[in-house]
């Protein structure tokens, strides 16, 4: 469902009609949509409908970039919805699934993609459902890189927060970025959840400067940070597959770099380098290679960087369209939507979770 001029009274009478014990309402908001999201949540509560939610910087619905709207997906097969609210200070305790749960099961969770503490969460949903099953999701949040309330559930408007629900749901994933190293490895010797504090036992941003400027036609000293590293994202390195990117968005006074996402010390980082062909090929290859294992699925949702639309610019529609014909070589019928996260979240490798940036996730939901 989706609702290009949306008001609470639409969106309710929508899902009224669709509402039944094991049905999950995931509501896609694009940031700039004139929405009373109090006066949104205070409606549905009065309803029994069970729902979560995030803000985005913006939407994607069949091959359209929406810049404000709702997108109202439809997922069967609820188990649970739970709320964590202080992912900042790590003083929570996720319950451990007292049964084993296999591929037929799927966690599908938004989390505030400008809060620090999204790592320790993700480990902490691991080991409470274990690496049989598959997780899908992105961070919420504003283009303005200021954190302020981007989620909601029928516990409330929330920041700082993550909600994650339990699906009896086949899900398909593909997850690629398309990124190529331009230098490294380098070791990040000093870092404080996603600020990179040292890399090579130098001050970060005298590290990155270098390898950054002497390839692009610009200096840090006449255009702003974000301007330059947008194209210049990180690659913590994983053996035996592709790096997992950090998204470097600000440099502070002491010229550490501060990141979407935390960097682990000791951590092994590249620098990487976009190229619009490449990026593209890659969204593409996430599609076909979620599209490759499934038969008929009931969604198809995309969750896509914003900094991949903020490189990419015009070229960024090349790259939608790119995965909806993967998709429709395959023969998959329903229309793809999604969101512009800050940050991608998806299983990885032999099943644990990640927290990517700058990448592109698809989900097929059977």
């Amino acid at each position: 469902m989706i609702f290009k001029e949306p008001t609470s009274a639409a969106i309710l009478t929508a899902i009224e009609a669709k509402v039944s014990t094991d049905t999950l309402f995931v509501i896609k908001v694009a940031e700039n949509t004139q929405l009373d999201i109090p006066g949104l949540i205070q409606d549905l509560n009065g309803t029994s409908a069970q729902y979560i939610g995030g803000i985005f910087p913006k939407l994607i619905y069949d091959g359209e970039l929406l810049d404000e709207g709702v997108i109202v997906t439809v997922l069967t097969g609820l188990q649970q919805i739970h709320v964590v609210e202080g992912l900042a200070s790590g003083s929570y305790e996720l319950e451990k699934h007292p049964v084993a749960l296999d591929s037929d099961f799927c966690v599908f969770t938004f989390v505030d993609g400008l809060a620090s503490g999204i790592s320790g969460f993700l480990s902490e949903l691991y080991r409470s459902y274990g690496s049989e099953i598959r997780y899908f999701g992105g961070g919420a949040g504003s283009l303005s890189l200021q954190q302020a309330p981007c989620l909601f559930s029928r516990d409330g408007f929330l920041q700082d927060a993550a909600v994650y629900c339990l699906l009896k749901k086949t899900t398909y994933l593909g997850v690629k970025h398309g990124w190529e190293k331009l230098g490294g490895p380098f070791i990040a010797t000093k870092t404080n959840a996603n600020v990179v504090e040292e890399i090579n036992w130098q001050p970060a941003f005298e590290t990155y400067r270098e390898i950054v400027e002497a390839d692009c036609e610009y200096s840090f000293d006449d255009k702003p940070f974000f301007d330059i590293s947008k194209g210049y994202p990180f690659g913590m390195v994983r053996e035996g597959s592709e790096c997992v990117v950090r998204d470097p968005i600000a440099v502070n006074d002491q010229g550490h770099l501060i990141c979407v996402g935390e960097v682990p010390e000791n951590t092994f980082l590249d620098i990487l380098k976009g190229k619009n062909d490449q990026l593209i090929e890659a969204a593409k290859q996430a599609a076909k290679e979620a599209a490759d294992q499934v038969n008929s699925p009931a969604a198809a949702i995309i969750i896509d960087c914003i900094s991949r639309v903020l490189f990419l610019d015009d070229h960024f529609e090349k790259e939608v369209s790119a995965v909806n014909m993967a998709l429709e070589e395959k023969g998959i019928k329903p229309t793809l939507r999604g969101a512009l996260t800050l940050g991608e979240i998806s299983s990885f490798g032999e099943g644990f979770i990640e927290f990517f940036n700058k990448t592109t996730v698809v989900g097929l939901f059977e």
